[in-house]
């Protein structure tokens, strides 16, 4: 059993193909109940972020954290601290335009990842929203991608 708090980023890579399927279930509970159900991981708010795939230019529908700030949302491309980014990272790259869903919310965003300097101001916020995203910064060699996504 992995302990999701002490994995190694090598453990964590393992469960990834695990987590898709729960990411599928996850965004079809949150749309039919606004939230309610399986609006939460570990006590904490969860958004559903429709992106445009990179290669397919299919639409995507992702589970994250919800972390909101300003007039948007900031994206952790956190991958529980594995060692590569997800592969949504590409499609917010390719396809910036974004739809975040928030219980019954909806916003159209523009997402861009932040410079280095930004990201030192927001990974506080990021932080206080979800702790755990310290952990996964601390497990991973890579320097975790954050999200600006701002209304369009």
């Amino acid at each position: 059993m992995i302990n999701l708090k002490t994995a190694t980023s090598e453990e964590m890579a393992k469960i990834l193909p695990y987590l898709k399927v729960f990411s599928s279930l996850n965004e079809k509970v949150y749309r039919w109940t606004g939230g309610r159900v399986l609006g939460k991981l570990n006590g904490h708010d969860v958004c559903l972020v429709t992106m445009t795939g990179a290669k397919s230019g299919k639409k995507r529908v992702i589970p994250l954290m919800h972390v909101p700030y300003k007039d948007g949302v900031i994206i952790v491309a956190s991958q529980g601290g594995a060692p590569k980014n997800p592969v949504w990272f590409n499609n917010l790259v390719a396809h910036p335009d974004i739809e975040v869903q928030y219980k019954n919310n909806k916003m159209k965003l523009r997402a861009r990842r932040a410079d280095s300097e930004e990201k030192q101001t927001v990974w506080p916020v990021c932080c206080e929203h979800y702790p755990d995203y310290d952990i996964y910064q601390k497990r991973t060699g890579r320097d975790i991608p954050v999200f600006i996504c701002e209304p369009v």
